[in-house]
């Protein structure tokens, strides 16, 4: 949502797994396996389909244009053909690739930073955009923010959560917001769960958020 107007800019693609013997499967111990056994590939290929295929029909359903942001695994980065995936993704969907969000974490980044380089500026040369998650909680190294070609950082809301008691949640906070503004970068913050928190970031100059304020996750 965008902190100003309380407009829905965008959504994240949320990959679930349920089971009829075990119930619902949580992303934290399928996607390991995933990732492991190399299954992520084609998981990772499908989630991106379906997303913009998804997202390519919202504009028969609202006014304004809404992005769709997509998480990339490093196994992604590395072994699948994420370029050409991406390509047909979008060019099969009709979706604009300048609705397409692709979300890293940093230790995505960090681990294999040169050719990580490279992958994401010829992603970028598509259109679409590049965003941080969870910004705060990996490698935390400060020299990648002016080399890889990224447009967004995303605030953990593990210094969220505390907003706008905590003095050194907002400390942090205020440190993200002010190092990214002078990078050129957009921030959306994770985990808003109260009107405070959307007050407090708005007034910091945080554009947008994301959260069980807003909504929880929903089907599409």
């Amino acid at each position: 949502m965008d902190l100003g107007d309380r407009k829905i800019i965008g959504a994240e693609a949320l990959l679930r797994w349920e089971l009829p013997d075990l119930g619902p499967i949580p992303p934290d111990e399928f996607i390991p396996i995933a990732e492991e056994t190399g299954l992520i590939i084609p998981i990772g290929d499908w989630v991106l389909r379906t997303a913009c295929k998804e997202a390519a029909g919202w504009k028969k359903l609202v006014a304004e244009p809404v992005h769709v942001s997509v998480n990339l695994s490093s196994v992604q980065l590395k072994q699948g053909d994420l370029l050409k995936t991406v390509e047909s993704a979008v060019s099969d969907s009709g979706l604009p690739a300048k609705l397409l969000d692709l979300e890293l974490t940093e230790s995505t980044m960090v681990s294999n930073p040169e050719e990580t380089i490279e992958i994401l500026y010829r992603l970028k040369s598509l259109g679409l955009s590049v965003y941080i998650d969870d910004f705060g909680t990996g490698y935390s190294s400060l020299s990648y923010l002016t080399r890889f070609p990224l447009d967004t950082l995303k605030i953990d809301r593990a210094f969220v959560t505390n907003l706008p008691d905590d003095k050194d949640s907002v400390a942090i906070v205020r440190a993200i917001v002010s190092m990214a503004k002078n990078l050129n970068l957009s921030i959306i913050a994770e985990g808003i769960e109260t009107d405070n928190q959307v007050s407090f970031l708005n007034a910091l100059g945080c554009d947008a958020g994301q959260g069980y304020l807003f909504s929880k996750p929903v089907p599409a």
